[in-house]
Parts: structure tokens; C-alpha cells; sequence
């Protein structure tokens, strides 16, 4: 057994000043780790411990923790005496943002802020601003962020969300305290890849946007049936509700234009953030220059305020241009290599899967993937909660980190391969998934 005395001494200490003794409750995992170091795929403990990291940070990390060209860039703008001046426009917000609408076909026009919540958030208010309607349809088992319209019906039980309905909508099911009842009203929730219960929502109610991951990346990787995303394009052209598709986790992972690039779909907004700039804080908002506008609409009663004394600091801005730059090198090579790295463990994986007869199936999208202990790949949260072993899986996460593998211990959040895996971490990974799982299973009874 790894030790992890340092770990919990700073925990300890740090619960006498922070709730909980972290800064995002999310964080609170088991075991207490307290990581002090990040160099490629590895990271390292307060105890000393290496492991090869799948978490990334919850997916920021798509070249590597402190990958060395975009440490450079930020670097040189500290060096160079780039501050936060709070007035007028900057060169750097400038070329970031033309790179973006230059390479990421449903994006118009951008505007950057801080987190994926923020730019959420806007997201919804400029929806509602455009159309003049209040109401949203946000997806059971999908992450928005953390505010009011969309802290809800994450991984709900299923004693509480009641049985499937098709067509119908689900409860607003609060993962927060002080949503106040009023606002809980204009949210409505529907299952992934179910057309029939977005129209069923859009016939009752005036819907002002549908916001969505395009893969569910916060219960695995849930994908979308062939002519979902497609599907609800034209539920939006038909009943007038803006779509917003949540590229936070999905996009620059899994192609440069986001996964919508790669489905053919181009939603009315979307949203980036976390590989945007390889785990320094930015993300963006962008799309119809129509609907962006609305940020500077010559009528004030139109107009969505937009502000935020941090958005586009030169320090992400830069490290976000330097991603990119990296993305964009060697006609797309890095992708190149993050596919051959992805297939590569899904293969291992299914090898694993065969040897041992176990009820398993592999869900990946390029360098994020996941293992589900089931039969099928899961098609909506209902049915990812009705036939996963979560206990399972919980049970083999915790042994892949005493053997030094940092899977995300938490039944079903995605893993996500960087850049800087080798193929050698990648078979050390497998060499211990199985002995994970053969634990696993025996601990079971």
C-alpha cells in the first residue's frame, strides 16, 4: 500500500481554513492525494509517489502536464511586461481570436472569459436575449456548469428520476442548494438521443436554447446516436430555439473544430474551454455573428452585458495561442498521434476484456475513453445507471492508484491519453488494468 502521510497532513491543515479543504468540491476524492508536480504524463504526490495520469485535470491536459512551448509563450509575455491593464483591446486577444474563427468552422465571431461555466452562462442569456423566451431543455447525465440553469440531473438515481419517459421531460433535479423554485420551472430535462422528447418539450413550453455536450464526456464517453446531433439542428431551425453544443471538454481533444466539426453539424454557439490551452485558465463563446452581436446591439434594452475584469489575460491568452500553434503544426500530426495512442488502448483494453470474459465494453473518441462494466455501450444516463457496475468500477479505480495509474477514482469519468503518453506508459497501463481488475473482481466475493 502507498502511503500518503503528507497528503492528508495538508488536507488536515487545510480544512481549518477551506470547507472541505478543497476549492472545488469535486476534488474531495478517495484516497486524499495531494499532488505537488506535473512534467508530461506523470504526476507526482506530497509523498513522493509517480503515477502515469489519465485524469489530466478533468481533460485540460492534451499535450502534457507543462508542456515546454507553451510554458515559452507564457514565459515571454511575463518576460516582455504583458500585465492585465482592464482597458482597450490587446494584440494577443486579437490573433487568438482569428485563429479561432479562421480554423473553427461554426464560429464567426468570439469572445473569451474565464471558465466553461461563465461562458455557459452567457451562452443561455444571449439565447434568451435573441429569442425573447425564457425557458431551456438542458440533458439528463450532461455537465454545464455551475450555475442556476444548469446545476442539475447530473447522475441522478434512478430511484429518484422515476423510469424512462419518451416522450416527457425529467424533474429538475438540483446537484445544488439555492436554486430557487422559480427559476427550477423554466429548465426542462430530456435523455441523450432522444429526439421525441425535445419536441415534446419545444410543443409546451417557449424554449429559448437546448444546450449539450455533443459526447457526454462527464459519465464516460456517451455518444450520439447517427442523426441525433443532425436531428436536433433541425428541431432548432423548426421551432426556433437556439443550440448551444458545451465544446468545453470536447473540443480542441478531439479535432480543432470541436466534435461538431467532426459530426458535420454546426450548432448556433459553442462553447470551449479546458484543452483549449492546455490547462491554463481561458475559455471562449463564439458563433453566429448574429446572435454575438448581442453583446454590443445598438438597442440597450437588447443588449447582454459582457464583463469580467480577467477575460483574456495575456498569460492563458498566450498559453492558448501556443496550443493551438502546436495544433495546428504538421498538418494535424498530433492528432495523428493521439488517434494511434487512443486505438491503441482500446485494442489492449478489449484484449483484456476477452481473456477475462468480463461483461465490459470500450467508449472512445480519439484520446478520451472509457470502461464500462456492462454489456452494450450506453446510449442515455438511464441506461448507463441501469446496467453499469458502478461498485466495480470504484473497486478497480482505487487499486489502479496504489499500483500508480491515476484513474479519476470515481465510477465512470472519462480518461483522457495526452500528447506526451508513450506507448511504453500505455502498456504499463494495461499491465495493470488487468491485475486491477483481477483485484478488483476477487475483492468482490
Amino acid at each position: 500500500m502507498r502511503n500518503y502521510f503528507k497528503s492528508r497532513e495538508i488536507l488536515k491543515r487545510n480544512q481549518r481554513f477551506i470547507p472541505g479543504g478543497v476549492v472545488s468540491v469535486n476534488r474531495a476524492v478517495q484516497p486524499e492525494i495531494v499532488f505537488t508536480r506535473g512534467l508530461g504524463a506523470y504526476v507526482w504526490d506530497a509523498d513522493g509517489n509517480r503515477y502515469i495520469d489519465y485524469h489530466a485535470a478533468f481533460a485540460p491536459h492534451l499535450l502534457g502536464h507543462n508542456n515546454s512551448h507553451v510554458n515559452a509563450a507564457v514565459a515571454s509575455v511575463v518576460s516582455n511586461g504583458a500585465s492585465l491593464f482592464g482597458t482597450g483591446t490587446t494584440e494577443l486577444e486579437g490573433k487568438l481570436a482569428e485563429l479561432i474563427c479562421t480554423h473553427i468552422p461554426a464560429i464567426e465571431s468570439v469572445q473569451f472569459l474565464n471558465t466553461g461555466s461563465e461562458a455557459t452562462a452567457q451562452a443561455i442569456r444571449v439565447a434568451r436575449a435573441a429569442t425573447g423566451r425564457d425557458h431551456i431543455i438542458t440533458i439528463q447525465g450532461g455537465y454545464n456548469g455551475w450555475h442556476n440553469d444548469v446545476s442539475c440531473n447530473l447522475m441522478t438515481p434512478l430511484k429518484e428520476l422515476g423510469p424512462r419517459r419518451s416522450p416527457g421531460e425529467y424533474p429538475y433535479k438540483a446537484i445544488s442548494a439555492g436554486v430557487p423554485p422559480e427559476h427550477q420551472r423554466l429548465v426542462h430535462s430530456v435523455n441523450f438521443n432522444d429526439l421525441e422528447s425535445v419536441r415534446y418539450v419545444c410543443e409546451r413550453y417557449p424554449v429559448a436554447a437546448l444546450i449539450t455536450e455533443p459526447i457526454l464526456q462527464n459519465i464516460g464517453i456517451v455518444k450520439p446516436a447517427p442523426g441525433y446531433l443532425q436531428g436536433l439542428r433541425e428541431l432548432a431551425d423548426s421551432y426556433g430555439f437556439v443550440l448551444i453544443f458545451d465544446e468545453v471538454k470536447t473540443g480542441f481533444r478531439h479535432a480543432l473544430g470541436g466534435y461538431s466539426q467532426i459530426a458535420g453539424v454546426t450548432p448556433d454557439l459553442m462553447v470551449l474551454g479546458k484543452a483549449m490551452a492546455n490547462g491554463y485558465p481561458i475559455s471562449a463563446l463564439g458563433g453566429k455573428r448574429q446572435l454575438m452581436n448581442y453583446f454590443t446591439h445598438s438597442d440597450p434594452s437588447q443588449r447582454v452585458l459582457l464583463a469580467g475584469t480577467y477575460n483574456a489575460h495575456p498569460v492563458p491568452t498566450a498559453a492558448a495561442i501556443a496550443t493551438m500553434e502546436l495544433l495546428l503544426a504538421n498538418n494535424g500530426g498530433v492528432y495523428s498521434r493521439l488517434e494511434h495512442l487512443g486505438a491503441m488502448m482500446e485494442d489492449g483494453l478489449e484484449d483484456i476484456i476477452h481473456r477475462t470474459s468480463l461483461r465490459a465494453i470500450v467508449s472512445r473518441q480519439g484520446s478520451a475513453f472509457c470502461l464500462y462494466l456492462m454489456d452494450h455501450l450506453p446510449k442515455d444516463w438511464h441506461d448507463l445507471a441501469q446496467h453499469h457496475d458502478f461498485d466495480l468500477d470504484a473497486r478497480m479505480r482505487r487499486e489502479l492508484v496504489e499500483k500508480g495509474i491515476y484513474f479519476f477514482p470515481a465510477p465512470i469519468k472519462q480518461c483522457s491519453i495526452s500528447l506526451a503518453h508513450t506507448e511504453a506508459d500505455l502498456a504499463e497501463t494495461l499491465t495493470q488494468v488487468e491485475k486491477a481488475l483481477q483485484a478488483a473482481l476477487v475483492s468482490s466475493g
